[in-house]
């Protein structure tokens, strides 16, 4: 009998040695993950991702590629819009690209190693390592990281990460503001690493005419409306106009305003051959907003420093303490947020709250 209990015991202490082999805490982890990071070659992602940045939350199909040692593409699709951008770095640079209008930016960046993304594996896996106060719980399939979110926009305070304990491989992202309200949300479908690219994937040509175009959309446009303006005066939303310069974008107001300030003025006016709406906003921060069609360039490139919007790349020119620009283009419409005081968290907001009415 003796002998028997304790070949029951012998069992149970091998059932306990097996099932906690299978677990492991947050350094074990953590250090998997350097190991992981140090043998990247590359890996294809795909996903949704959905933005909480207006009153009405933005949803986007994203997929991502990367090769080592500095190649990406990223292919951001607003499917309620039909529009797609791909963010593309190689050799020559990183680019903006929106290829059924055959528009693009191009900069001249280190991008993305000098600002997180939350739908880059390395930006995510940095953001565990880098948090020494890092929280850590178990799922049933999932080790799931609540780190301080590393991101340019300083709206983002938090987010959870949820990794495959098979592989490691990204589940789920959500990126928290400082109230705990969901902010970004990147849920992937699809993760492969060691995903074998052609030899062209991340070339710029390639991905500018390689897109199949069906037929260039038709963007909507805004009625002729009045509006009453913050100062008293009326003005005439505009529709579209002729072929000759035309606008066919209508007029977009941002969603967000920061508190204290107001539309002053809405004109037209002209940027170089092109022409365009420009509003003005004044009070607590003072700042214009341009909004054009161009007709002729197709590349434009600037300097200066990029900002992450979401759904697409800004870049910021001119002096920190003085007049600042920042533009980005969407649907083939560019804008141009121009301030002298602004904030830079601000005009992430304003730029963001833009895209919710691209293509009404």
């Amino acid at each position: 009998m003796r002998r028997v209990t304790w070949v029951l015991a012998i069992v149970m202490c091998v059932a306990l040695i097996a099932a906690g082999c299978g677990t492991k805490n947050a350094e074990q982890v953590v250090k998997d993950l350097d190991h992981v990071i140090g043998k990247l070659n590359s890996y294809q992602g795909a996903g949704k991702m959905t933005l909480q940045t207006g009153q009405q939350a933005q949803q986007y199909d994203v997929e991502v590629w990367y090769q080592n040692p500095h190649y990406y593409r990223i292919a951001l699709t607003n499917e309620a819009k039909d529009v797609t951008q791909i963010v593309l770095r190689n050799d020559e640079g990183v680019f903006v690209l929106t290829p059924h209008l055959n528009k693009m930016f191009r900069f001249q960046s280190d991008w993305p190693e000098n600002s997180g993304q939350v739908y880059l594996y390395q930006s995510l896996v940095q953001s565990i390592v880098m948090d020494n106060e890092r929280h850590f719980t178990e799922e049933k399939d999932a080790y799931v990281f609540d780190v301080v979110a590393n991101y340019q926009n300083g709206l983002l305070a938090r987010q959870k990460i949820w990794l495959s304990k098979k592989d490691y491989a990204p589940r789920q992202v959500q990126v928290s503001d400082e109230n705990n309200n969901v902010m970004v949300k990147v849920s992937f479908d699809q993760f492969e690493f060691g995903k074998k690219f052609e030899k062209d994937s991340f070339d710029m040509q390639r991905n500018m005419t390689s897109w199949n175009i069906q037929s260039l959309p038709t963007s909507g446009t805004v009625g002729d409306t009045a509006k009453q303006g913050a100062a008293g005066t009326t003005v005439q939303k505009t529709g579209t106009m002729d072929k000759a310069g035309a606008l066919t974008f209508g007029i977009l107001e941002p969603d967000y305003i920061p508190q204290g300030v107001k539309l002053q003025d809405l004109k037209e006016v002209k940027l170089g051959e092109d022409k365009a709406i420009l509003l003005r906003y004044s009070g607590t921060y003072n700042y214009t907003l341009t909004e054009s069609m161009p007709q002729t360039k197709t590349v434009t490139s600037l300097t200066g420093d990029i900002l992450d919007l979401g759904y697409t790349l800004g870049i910021v020119t001119g002096e920190a303490k003085g007049l600042r620009t920042l533009t980005w283009t969407y649907d083939g419409v560019e804008f141009r947020l121009s301030t002298g005081d602004l904030p830079e968290t601000e005009m992430i907001r304003v730029a963001q709250s833009v895209q919710g009415q691209v293509g009404k």
